[in-house]
């Protein structure tokens, strides 16, 4: 499915287009509260909903521009970095870390079995689904003795306030709380990290559009959204028929399997005057980069933090930049992350 249209509308709808276990990574939980659909995700999302809330993650601001900087440190004498691993990996992965309360040393563990679920390096599909297997046998382990630790020292952060916390008046199941982390995991560490590589791609090949948001800094905001629209970097979503649909003149049954095309969606002429173009202060942006409906992504604001501030900083820093010459960049497809972003620019 790829018209704007009709991709809000399937998002709008899991009782026709259905979330339920619809996403295999590896995962031996259902990962929540993706997996379920209303009425059951509702609960789900209010004992989460709060903790990612606009005001707690602009908390979080001044946390996160020093992290950001302390990043930034580490290359901005060199002259040149890989952008992909020196800054849009570590960043992310070290907000998520802080948010969560889970030791930075544990970082290299997060980041192998992010990629080993998200991107296996697997010459069959059945070694990829081995490869996510493991990685999820993984996690699971390490977060049973995290959530024991938690349960033994609570504290302010995430995960202590998840496993503390209750749905329906009851505390959560295992199962539950392991569903909640894994899903955590996996949002947290990837599709920030992700982003950033596609929007500093973008303004690295179109220095004219970096120059015009770096002169007016209240563009920042709307130049996010919209490289959020232009790139989307999270390109497609699964759902399979809950129930027999038409659409389009095409008969669906249920338990057809479907894709969302977000990627198609938000480059729908019908829904975005000039689809094609980047227009950093585009009015009316109604992107689907975070999904829809019941389902919209949890950590929208979390992820338009990191970007803003990721953005801010960063060019507050090395305003200019190039690709280092011959590079030739590739993307993963799924999740538009690259294996490798070379930028040159002048020491500082």
């Amino acid at each position: 499915i790829t018209k704007y249209e009709d991709v809000l509308w399937a998002l709008k709808h899991p009782e026709v287009f259905s979330s339920k276990g619809v996403v295999n990574v590896g995962n031996d939980v259902p990962l929540l509260p993706l997996s379920v659909d209303p009425p059951d995700h509702a609960k789900y999302r209010r004992l989460l909903d709060p903790q990612f809330s606009p005001k707690r993650m602009a908390d979080l601001e001044p946390e996160a521009r020093k992290l950001v900087n302390e990043i930034i440190d580490g290359f901005a004498g060199k002259g040149q970095c890989e952008f992909h691993e020196d800054f849009a990996t570590p960043l992310p992965s070290t907000i998520f870390l802080a948010l969560m309360g889970l030791p930075h040393s544990d970082l290299p563990d997060f980041l192998r079995w992010r990629d080993d679920t998200i991107r296996p390096q697997a010459d069959t599909p059945e070694a990829a689904q081995e490869i996510r297997e493991a990685a999820g046998r993984a996690i699971s382990q390490y977060f049973e003795d995290a959530i024991a630790e938690k349960r033994r020292h609570p504290d302010d952060r995430l995960l202590s306030t998840v496993v503390h916390g209750e749905v329906d008046g009851r505390p959560l199941t295992h199962e539950e709380l392991l569903g909640i982390t894994h899903l955590l995991l996996l949002g947290g560490l990837d599709t920030v990290t992700a982003t950033l590589d596609c929007m500093i791609v973008y303004l690295a090949r179109h220095p004219e559009r970096r120059r015009a948001a770096l002169a007016d800094p209240e563009l920042m905001t709307t130049a996010v959204e919209e490289l959020l629209r232009h790139e989307t970097p999270v390109m497609m979503v699964p759902r399979v028929m809950a129930q027999d649909y038409e659409m389009r003149g095409v008969q669906l049954r249920a338990g057809d399997g479907v894709t969302l095309v977000i990627g198609a969606a938000d480059a729908d002429e019908e829904e975005f005057d000039h689809a094609d173009q980047v227009i950093l202060d585009r009015e009316r942006n109604r992107h689907l980069a975070f999904g829809g409906g019941p389902h919209r992504c949890l950590g929208s604001h979390l992820a338009r933090l990191e970007l803003r501030v990721a953005l801010e900083e960063f060019h507050r820093r090395i305003p200019d930049y190039d690709l280092a010459p011959g590079a030739e960049l590739e993307f993963s497809p799924g999740i538009r992350q690259a294996e490798g972003i070379p930028l040159l620019f002048a020491a500082s």
